[in-house]
């Protein structure tokens, strides 16, 4: 396999492997998300997180 073969090669792996862990993240506002979020220690939320929790969570 030529050096340009094995580059496209690991580059398509890398693209496919990337889209699969974005794909397996939870939906923000989902019922898994929110659980997940309640047992999420708070002190690691981001505001970005509060704000969401509030918003999809407890003012549904």
């Amino acid at each position: 396999m030529s050096h340009f073969s094995s580059r496209m090669a690991a580059v398509g792996f890398a693209l496919v492997f990337s889209l699969g862990v974005v794909a397996c993240s939870l939906q923000v506002g989902s019922d898994a998300w929110c659980e997940k979020m309640k047992d999420k220690d708070k002190v690691k939320w981001s505001t970005e997180d509060a704000g969401n929790f509030a918003k999809h969570c407890i003012l549904k």
